[in-house]
């Protein structure tokens, strides 16, 4: 049995300055104990870019592309990790990832508004009440201030 609070933390991140905090509370919880942790990225999907009178949908296999090489680049830092980059509506991704991956913790971001989350939904609102594991939000003003 391990010594660490858990055996397989899962983080979710973006290219959000957000992230950050998210991730390195992730390497610092993995730190305490032997197990796993996997870096994961969901890619973006296309969306219709509208520049005058036309518009314009990126290439699906270039947005996936570019978002690989930026996880793998970002992932790189942390050699014991493992990215993984899905495809998909991103909260729900993450959180069936991290259930058939048998994840005991998933960490994310919590960055966005109020106004935002209503509008739009959140990610970490959709993984504090879907996922299957304990769900570790982080603030980044908590993160960045030392406080927990």
């Amino acid at each position: 049995m391990s010594t660490a609070p858990y055996d397989h933390i899962v983080v979710c991140i973006d290219d959000d300055p957000a992230s950050e905090p998210a991730l390195q509370e992730a390497v610092r919880l993995r730190a305490l104990g032997p197990g796993k942790l996997d870096i994961v990225h969901v890619a973006p999907r296309p969306r219709l870019l509208i520049t005058g009178p036309y518009g314009y949908i990126p290439d699906p296999v270039d947005l996936y592309v570019e978002a690989q090489r930026w996880l793998y680049d970002r992932a790189a830092e942390f050699p014991d990790a493992e990215a993984v980059l899905l495809d998909g509506y991103p909260p729900r991704a993450a959180c069936e990832y991290a259930e058939e991956a048998g994840a005991d913790l998933m960490v994310a971001a919590a960055h966005r508004g109020i106004v935002s989350r209503a509008m739009l939904g959140g990610f970490a609102a959709y993984v504090a009440y879907h996922a299957r594991c304990a769900v570790l939000l982080v603030h980044p003003e908590t993160a960045e201030d030392g406080e927990s």
